[in-house]
């Protein structure tokens, strides 16, 4: 079972018809993740606020459903994201590079420079290399996932 703080507030959507889980969202006082899934092969995740560990490994724990359903893109939009503790981004970093051989890329919009800096030390650290691009600008970002949705539906 996943470990989530005291406060923290999970939720799920499920694709129309289907068992699949399309959108899980994870709430708590400092921070909010979001992960949803457009299309087979795409995973999503949204981060708004300051990840200070409130919500635990759930968000891993609901990301390796995703790894046993074969090789996907990953695209994180930091865009509302203040920064995460040192403990998260050492999480994120372990999980990655634990995980990089079933991750076909992994794409990630940042908007201020202390997520810019905090990204490229989880793409150092994991040793992700060229596995992990790092964006500053929404439009590279947006335009990017949206072809990969669009080759994904091919």
């Amino acid at each position: 079972m996943a470990r989530r703080a005291a406060g923290a507030v999970l939720s799920f959507a499920r694709l129309a018809g289907s068992h699949r889980v399309t959108e899980v969202s994870w709430e708590a006082p400092h921070s909010t993740l979001r992960l949803r899934r457009p299309v087979r092969g795409i995973v999503g995740l949204v981060i708004s606020g300051t990840d200070v560990g409130e919500h635990g490994d759930a968000p891993f724990v609901e990301l390796d459903e995703d790894l046993r359903a074969g090789p996907f893109d990953l695209f994180v939009d930091a865009r509302a994201s203040r920064g995460v503790t040192i403990d998260v981004s050492s999480e994120w970093s372990r999980w990655l590079s634990k995980h990089k051989g079933s991750l076909r890329s992994i794409h990630m919009l940042t908007a201020s420079r202390f997520v810019q800096l905090t990204a490229n030390f989880v793409r150092n650290f994991a040793e992700l290399g060229e596995l992990m691009r790092i964006y500053t600008e929404p439009a590279a970002f947006d335009a990017e996932l949206e072809t990969a949705i669009a080759k994904a539906r091919r």
